[in-house]
Parts: C-alpha cells; structure tokens; sequence
C-alpha cells in the first residue's frame, strides 16, 4: 500500500511539475500575412532577446481577417500582421483589433503610420514597414518628365500604354485612396476614368508582372509596389536582373505631395490572451534590430524614426538621395476605401 501511495504522489508531483511548467510557458500567437522567408530572422531575434515563443499561422489578409471573425471570443491569436492599409483598416472598423497603449510605439512610429488615437489615447494598429508605389517605364520610348506624377498616367498621351493590376486590389485602393485625398473625389474619379482609357490590356497578374510587361515591350508604363523591383535587382537570376535594367523607374510627384506609401502593420487581436506578450512583439518589431530585417531581408523601408539602413537595390532605386514621401495619415487612406470602389465601379475599372 505504501508503495502505491508512493507511485500516486510522484505521479501527480510530476503532472503538477508539468502543468506549472506549461502554465509559465511565455508564448506570443501569431496569424501573418507576411510570407517572407527573410522574416524567420525577426521571430527568432525576437524568442532570443525575450524568451517569449512565437506560435505562428500564416494566412493571406483576406484569410486572416475571416479566420478572427469566425473564431470570435474563441481566437488563440494574439497579434495579427498584415500587408496594406486598407486591410489594416477593415480590421479596425470590423472590430477585430484591441487598441492598446504604448509609449514605445507611440514614440518610434510616426503619427501618420498608425491608426487615428482613440479618445482615451490607444491606437488600433501601426505601421511597421513601408513601401512606396512607383512608376516604372520603358527607358526607350518614354521620357522620365512624361510620367513623373500619378497624375500624368491619366493623360491621353498614354494611351494604350499602361499596365497595372486590379483596380480592386488593395494596393490599388490604397494608392487611389490616397489620390482622393489630394485631388478631391470627382477628379479622382476622373482620373480614374483616364487610367482605364489608357490601359495596354486588360489588368491581369501581380506587381511583377507588371514589371515585366513593360521589360518585353508590351507596355510603356506600369505601376508597381518598389519592393518588388528591388527583388528583381538583387535576384540572383540573371534573367530577373535583366528585366529589372531594362525599365526606369519613378518616385511620383517628387514636386508636389510626394510619393504614395503603403504599409505593412500590426495589432493586438481583439480577443488576445497574451496582451503583455503582445505588446511586447509589437514594440520588438520597431526596433533597430527587426527594422533592418525588414529593410535588407524584404526590401522595405523602416517605419521607425531614425532608423538607417544600407539596401543596395533600395539606394539604385533612388540614385542614393532620399525621396520626398506624402504625409497624409495613412488612416485616411483606409477611410476612403469604400468610395474608392463605388468610383471604380461607375468608370469601369476592372
């Protein structure tokens, strides 16, 4: 009997052993949207310098943000990232995200990077890398000043010139978000209106093929996002090299707003467990550290303030100088999301 006893005792001292073990465990569940093999450098930096372990399931945006509706109080997930603005935004308006305060995000990352401040001073989102919308054209039978503006890719000059994909994608939307705010509502949608009577071909495929069309002369001009013509320079194909040399490529509007800029952001998921944790992956993420990883590992450019990174593809896209950037708040552009694709509908955009 005493050694029965003794069996039971040492079996529940370990399965208390354990359970307290699992229960002070320090985990951070992640749902991303980003599927960038060069960020596994960021989750493991971050598991290094904290402890903290990253449970992570990848998804894309549209995914992830269905994925938190359906799972509701039940969601595991304690920080979403996402690829645009405008789904950021989505997520905001549905509900999904916790708004939390935080002086180191709120110091490192600009106002105009993050979600509008509630009243009581928490934000929804941040921005946490940046990507500018660029102009790349055919060096040969266009010239730099004809398409140094969003506007000019409107202009009858062009026509049957132009390459881009969906008017509806978010990429899209956020660029022509952005476009009403600095032109106002009917001249966007006139503007609109130009770009669908300017079009090479009906919209197909992603940003780099886009590129490509216009390196195999099937269009003159085409919009993309810049990292993916950074991919191209720094490829290690030398077809995909090719390609790259044989465009130019604008930063638009140099000489008024500035050049468009979408984000990749995070949040705290509305139904996080893990909030501490959370926050704690947030403010990682701004660091100088995962900056650069975002900078060298994906071509994007830090969100933080006074971060400074060296991307040799990122300096050949910009000659080395810096570029003149639009300041509008980039929750404004999410805002105008819903408009946005009324006027797409009215011109007829694909």
């Amino acid at each position: 009997m005493r050694h029965i006893l003794s069996v039971v005792a040492t079996a529940c001292s370990v399965l208390l052993t354990t359970g307290i073990a699992q229960a002070q465990e320090q985990v951070v569940n992640l749902y991303s949207a980003r599927h960038y093999s060069t960020d596994e450098a960021l989750y493991s930096g971050f598991t290094k310098t904290t402890g903290i372990k990253i449970n992570r399931v990848d998804a894309d945006d549209t995914g992830i943000l269905a994925r938190l509706k359906a799972e509701g109080g039940a969601s595991p997930a304690d920080v979403i990232l996402l690829v645009d603005a405008a789904r950021l935004y989505k997520g905001e308006v549905d509900g999904l995200f916790k708004p939390i305060k935080s002086k180191v995000l709120d110091e490192r990352i600009p106002a105009t990077l993050r979600s509008q401040p509630a009243a009581d001073g928490s934000t929804a989102w941040f921005g946490l890398s940046t990507r500018a919308r660029v102009i790349v054209y055919n060096k040969i039978k266009v010239q730099k000043s004809d398409i140094d503006t969003y506007e000019e890719l409107a202009d009858p000059k062009h026509k049957g010139k132009l390459c881009i994909r969906s008017g509806s994608h978010p990429y899209n939307l956020s660029l022509f978000g952005s476009v009403v705010e600095h032109l106002g509502e009917q001249a966007t949608e006139n503007w609109l209106k130009g770009l669908v009577a300017n079009l090479a071909r009906p919209p197909k495929g992603g940003d780099t093929d886009q590129i490509k069309a216009v390196a195999s002369g099937e269009c003159d001009i085409a919009v993309t996002n810049s990292y993916y013509l950074a991919r191209l320079l720094r490829s290690s194909k030398p077809e995909d090299v090719a390609v790259a040399n044989k465009v130019g490529v604008v930063f638009p509007n140099q000489k008024s707003w500035g050049t468009h800029l979408n984000i990749a952001g995070g949040a705290v998921a509305r139904h996080s467990k893990n909030q501490a944790n959370a926050i704690k992956f947030l403010e990682y993420l701004t660091s100088a550290e995962a900056q650069n990883y975002f900078a060298n590992g994906n071509n994007e450019w830090p969100a933080a303030k006074d971060v400074h990174v060296e991307n040799p593809a990122l300096k050949a896209m910009t000659g080395g100088m810096a570029f003149k950037s639009e300041t509008i708040p980039i929750s404004a552009v999410g805002a105008n999301m819903p408009k946005v694709q009324q006027m797409l509908d009215r011109v007829g955009f694909p």
